[in-house]
């Protein structure tokens, strides 16, 4: 086990909230149609904030929730698929923003199972013992990567930030094993943002394309067969059973996908909870979100092992068991 603490979660999502009913407005849709598909009742979306604003304000409040200074961080890491623009990365424009001056920053792009990977590459940062103390962040606004008359797609997204803190720490605690898989021959089935080909000896200007692409049927299919097959090879790394773990924390994509997971491994959809009924959707921000969430309500405590899940775009899949 990478003996490792979760010192403060932390979530902030936009004020503004969108119903279905309210898209029922903009597009032939309703919530008698989306709801049992998706699970999914509401999502937040930004009116003038951008991605590190989200995430800047999660980074704020974990500092102030764990008494730590910014200056007590070693490196910032930013979980995005939808940063505020290519260069400068979301991380660094959060540690400008809280003068963490002894912290390196970089974003990681692994869509929604950012948060898994991103507490992977933190976690291996933090074991490597060239590094103290960390802060992740999963941030997302996915809002402007939709096409919002298109409803097989606007209706499933929505925008947030969560993160925590890591540390090293001699405690019994921390990372038991975890398994992260890449599917890169499927990836066509989540396209978003392609970017145009428009060199001066390009032979011909390929076209832009912002939005955001998905085959349904596909991503439903690949999630429900490839995730469970993952998560049990991260268990088995762990020499744990299905029944050992106390929570699984999932990505908050399709209400029938989670549901289909814990079917797979005999548990009670009790073991686990849903936030997506509120947020939708917000890919790497999801889980994180879910988990402050869950701690804020004393619902994750100290001494459970819990599972984080994540899967989807690239095509990718990552699980992580902890003892917190």
């Amino acid at each position: 086990m990478e003996q490792l603490k979760i010192v403060a979660t932390a979530h902030q999502v936009p004020e503004r909230v969108v119903t279905n009913d309210e898209l029922s407005e903009l597009m032939d849709t309703s919530d008698e149609w989306i709801y049992p598909r998706t699970g999914i009742h509401n999502r937040h979306v930004v009116t003038d904030e951008n991605t590190s604003d989200l995430a800047t304000a999660v980074a704020k409040k974990l500092l102030a929730e764990s008494g730590w200074s910014a200056d007590d961080l070693d490196f910032i890491i930013v979980g995005t698929m939808s940063p505020d623009a290519l260069s400068p990365h979301t991380a660094a424009i959060v540690q400008g923003n809280i003068e963490a001056g002894n912290a390196f920053a970089f974003d990681l792009n692994a869509a929604c199972s950012g948060f898994v990977y991103g507490l992977s590459a933190a976690s291996a940062f933090l074991s490597s013992g060239r590094y103290q103390r960390g802060m992740f962040i999963g941030a997302e606004v996915l809002s402007k990567l939709v096409d919002w008359k298109d409803r097989t797609v606007s209706v499933l997204f929505g925008d947030g930030a969560g993160g925590l803190l890591l540390e090293r720490t001699d405690e019994p605690v921390g990372l038991i094993a975890e398994e992260l898989q890449a599917y890169g021959d499927r990836g066509e089935a989540i396209l978003t943002g392609r970017f145009a080909n428009q060199n001066a000896f390009a032979g011909e200007i390929s076209p832009l394309d912002p939005y955001f692409h998905q085959d349904g049927r596909s991503v439903y299919g690949f999630a429900t067969r490839e995730v469970p097959k993952v998560l049990d090879r991260a268990l088995q790394k762990a020499g744990l059973q299905a029944d050992d773990i106390d929570l699984y924390l999932a990505h908050q994509a399709n209400h029938r996908i989670i549901e289909s997971i814990a079917k797979n491994f005999g548990q009670s959809m009790d073991k686990f909870p849903t936030n997506m009924a509120e947020y939708g959707n917000t890919s790497a921000g999801s889980t994180a979100i879910l988990l402050d969430e869950l701690r804020q309500s004393g619902q994750v405590k100290p001494g459970m092992k819990v599972a984080f899940v994540g899967f989807g775009g690239g095509l990718a899949i990552g699980a992580q068991i902890w003892q917190l």
